[in-house]
């Protein structure tokens, strides 16, 4: 499974990368510290709601302790993720399209979002396994 999530990450990244500098070097388009930011800011919170998912697979399964530990990981992770987008959203003022991050900021938000839901589901299974 870990290996298959890798290679997913590569792939990915290989797609990722060409694409950019063929914005860039055609387009004009220029990747700005906003954009970086937020962009990983909304990476995390797009890692962290599939780390959501997970433990709520193992909180169906029944496996280990029902996947709570990576639940209550993932909600403090959301809530920074959340946070600090909310931060950038403020540092930012721009709109979308300036260059600022905001479309991967609201991206973050709403991938957080799914995260604390996701493992606020597994919370409650594990709660009443236990």
């Amino acid at each position: 499974m870990k290996m298959k999530l890798v290679s997913i990450g590569i792939l990915c990244t290989l797609l990722l990368v060409p694409t950019i500098a063929f914005a860039e070097n055609k387009v004009g388009y220029v990747i700005t510290t906003g954009r970086i930011w937020s962009t990983v800011d909304a990476l995390v919170g797009l890692m962290n709601a599939i780390f959501a998912g997970l433990s709520l697979s193992r909180s169906i399964r029944r496996i280990g302790n029902g996947g709570r530990n990576g639940a209550i990981i993932s909600v403090v992770v959301a809530l920074i993720v959340i946070v600090y987008a909310l931060i950038h959203m403020t540092m930012f003022p721009g709109n979308f399209g300036t260059g600022d991050g905001r479309a991967a900021a609201v991206i973050a938000i709403v991938t957080g979002i799914i995260s604390l839901v996701l493992a606020g589901i597994t919370l409650i299974r594990s709660h009443r396994a236990g």
